[in-house]
Parts: structure tokens; sequence; C-alpha cells
């Protein structure tokens, strides 16, 4: 990939629609700033596909989860090796792609309601570490439909994502999680709500300090740079969707940052499980690590 490459912080939902598009911050760096320029709304996962579509290079941060816990895998019997010339996650991503959502959700269901109060949830070592949902999780937030209906796009389209699939070398794919870099400037405030009521001041004061601190590059060590207008949109957006899609950006830039030592990524990554960029960095266990309380 080329030194010149746009980079995009994409917040995603699995239901995307004019009242609540996918939302795309892009732009490029300059001498280690993040200059982004741009924030479009996909209201169709038509529009969606063709932003995957578009030609490189670019590198994106995407706000849904890659892969599913190793352990939920070999219990459901899942497919979770390579066979047949498709890698591990290929055939994981197939498989969930032709899987109706009531008889996923009714397997997950079925493996929380046999394991006992306080760890009804498998999960992933990224998530672990780096404090995000599990990715199995059916309802708040309902990332496993966001999974079912993000990850089969980004193979269909070709790109590459790395420690997981080989693809297009000029569309790289990362996973992105836009709450673990809010957390790390204004801890546990709430910075959003999609309800009205949700609309305080106290809220409107958390997402200027996150922007605040992006533009500094307090956390990541990366400046962001936003003209006036944007700016002012990410902080009084409510619903926190404009300044998720820039957390995203701003964590892809960092890895782009660091594309010679693998985008930051630990040496080993599961293939089927994935990492979330920027996330703590520790050794993946041998073993899988007993779920935790259900957060």
């Amino acid at each position: 990939m080329t030194e010149h490459c746009r980079i995009l912080g994409v917040d995603f939902t699995s239901a995307p629609r004019r009242a609540k598009p996918i939302t795309v911050a892009s732009g490029a760096l300059r001498d280690e700033t993040l200059h982004i320029d741009r924030i479009e709304e996909l209201t169709d996962f038509s529009a969606f596909d063709s932003l995957l579509a578009r030609p490189g290079p670019w590198l994106g941060g995407f706000d849904f989860p890659f892969g599913l816990p190793r352990e939920l895998l070999v219990h459901l019997a899942w497919p979770h090796q390579a066979a047949d010339g498709q890698g591990p996650w290929e055939r994981m991503i197939r498989h969930l792609d032709q899987l109706p959502r009531e008889r996923m959700v009714a397997a997950f269901r079925a493996w929380c309601d046999a394991r006992p109060v306080g760890s009804k949830f498998a999960h992933r070592a990224t998530d672990l570490l780096a404090g995000s949902s599990p990715s199995m999780k059916w309802v708040n937030p309902p990332v496993a439909f966001m999974l079912q209906a993000g990850a089969p796009r980004l193979l269909a389209a070709g790109v590459s994502i790395p420690g997981m699939h080989l693809g297009d070398s000029s569309r790289i794919a990362l996973e992105a999680y836009p709450g673990m870099l809010a957390r790390a400037i204004v801890g546990r405030r709430s910075y959003k709500s999609d309800a009205a009521a949700g609309r305080t001041a106290e809220r409107t004061q958390a997402r200027r300090e996150i922007v605040a601190a992006l533009e500094q590059g307090s956390q990541l060590g990366l400046a962001l740079w936003l003209n006036p207008a944007l700016r002012e949109r990410c902080i009084e957006d409510s619903r926190g969707d404009l300044l998720d899609a820039v957390l995203c950006a701003a964590q892809a830039g960092w890895g782009w940052l660091r594309r010679e030592q693998g985008y930051g990524l630990p040496d080993r990554i599961d293939p089927v499980e994935g990492w979330i960029v920027n996330a703590p960095d520790a050794p993946v266990p041998e073993t899988p690590p007993a779920a935790t309380a259900n957060r």
C-alpha cells in the first residue's frame, strides 16, 4: 500500500435507514495529524457495499465485531477451521451468513441458558481486554446482528482483514471500538443517547471533551483536525453517531501509523475471533478464557 491512504471510520448499524444511517468519517493523514474532511450517512446496505468497493488505498476502522469466541464455535460445532481451500474466518462467516437470524439467536440463547448466572456469555480475548460487549450478544446492544450483517459484506467485497483474511491489500478493514477510546478520555461518563431525553448538557460536555482530547492527540499520539462545521456537528449530535465514526477513524489512523508492525495488532490473533485495533495488547491464551460476568 502506498504512503497516501484514505482513512475511514465507520459507525455501523445492522438496520440502516434514514433515521439511523451507517455513519462514515473519512480523511487523510498529514504529518501524523488525521484531517477529517468528510462525513457521510449511508441509509441502506447498497450504499455500504459501494463504500467497500471503492478503489484503494484505504484503511477503515469498522465498529462491529468481526468474529465469535472460539469456545462458542467449538461447542456449537460451527465451522472454525480451514477446509476446502477456505480459511477458518471465511468458513465461519459463510455459515453465519446462511443462518436465519432466529436460528442464530436460538443457538446463542441455548448456550446462555445452560450457563450459571454471572457467566452467561462467551467472550473473545479482545472483548475481555477492550471492555466491549460479547460478540454473541443479541440484545442491548445487539452486536451479534451487527456481526451477521457486516462481516459477510467484508468477505464479499474482498477486503483484507489482518490476521483473519487475505484479500485486496489496498483495502484494509480493522475492527474498531469507539467506546474503548471514549472511556480512556471521559471514563464511564455517558456521552451519547438515542433517546430525546438523553440530550443533556452533561453528555454534550463529555462529547466536547472527547473532541478536544482527539484534537490534542493525548490518547493515541495522533492529532485530529476537524473543520469548524464538522467539529460542531460531532459535539451537537446527541446520538453520538458522528463522534463514534470519528473515533473509529482515529483508531484506524493509529493502526495505519503502525502498518509496518502489523497495524499495531498482536503477533498472534485467533483468526475466528479477531482483534480490536488499539485494544490493550496481551498474549492470546492457548486455551479459551472462561467467560466473565455479563456486563
